[in-house]
């Protein structure tokens, strides 16, 4: 067994102090609310409405800009171009800017006065207080999860693999999905899923393109302001136990892929 040196007791007492900060407030919250409030919070209908729409919201705005931020990835990773690090700005700007200004900006991208509003409105369809508009503001903050790890993923494939390939005779699309997707499907499902989660738990942006009808974290908001604390905090402890699920599949998912 390794003898442990003061630096490193001194890193450990840290890094403890850390996990405290993060464990302590959850466990205080956890701990402070009783089973039977648990249930008949679980039980209620605005609270599993309020989270099979989070979910499914979340869910389908993944799965839908998976199919634009994947491709990029890959040219991202395997492409030198002139403006490559502003598109990468570009990506990473919606973890950076505040969640607020997130949703107004996507409020007015969806709204009536804008194109893609008018074109929805021309079939009767008004994306502010939809579903559709909820999966695009968890989306736009989200999706720098899935980017940055798909292009991780990529970067890792070795290229002699690829080249290899092409030399007898594949079709890049081929290479594309024998070869590189399959290579970096690990990165791409950990980001897919931290893109999932993420947007299950925004807010921000949420809260001003659709506070009707409510996602979960709206929810909580809702019945914090209305009833208190008392109220809102079961219906925390429940999402925090899905949200929980789904990091607990990730890591399950990852690692089973490890071993294949």
């Amino acid at each position: 067994m390794t003898k442990l040196q003061p630096l490193h007791l001194v890193f450990i007492f840290l890094g403890g102090l850390l996990l405290l900060v993060i464990v302590a407030p959850l466990a205080s919250m956890v701990l402070a609310t009783s089973p039977t409030s648990l249930l008949n919070t679980a039980q209620n209908k605005a609270v599993t409405d309020s989270i099979i729409l989070t979910i499914l919201t979340s869910f389908g705005g993944t799965l839908f800009f998976s199919f634009m931020a994947i491709p990029l990835a890959y040219i991202m990773a395997r492409k030198q171009f002139i403006g490559k690090r502003l598109i990468s700005g570009i990506i990473d700007l919606p973890i950076v800017i505040p969640h607020t200004a997130a949703g107004i900006a996507v409020l007015g991208f969806i709204s009536r006065d804008s194109f893609l509003g008018k074109a929805a409105d021309s079939v009767g369809l008004n994306l502010v207080g939809h579903p559709i508009g909820i999966a695009a503001a968890m989306a736009f903050v989200s999706i720098p999860f899935l980017f940055n790890a798909a292009r991780d993923g990529f970067e890792a494939v070795p290229v002699r693999l690829e080249k290899a390939a092409l030399n007898l005779k594949a079709s890049p699309l081929k290479v594309f999905f024998t070869i590189s997707l399959p290579l970096a499907s690990r990165s791409i499902i950990s980001g897919f899923i931290m893109m999932f989660a993420r947007g299950m738990s925004e807010f921000g942006s949420v809260v001003i393109v659709a506070y009707h009808p409510m996602t979960t974290p709206v929810l909580i908001f809702e019945w914090f302001n209305s009833y208190g604390l008392n109220y809102a905090r079961p219906i925390a402890v429940v999402f925090i136990l899905i949200c929980l699920l789904f990091f607990i599949s990730l890591r399950l998912i990852t690692k089973e892929k490890k071993r294949v």
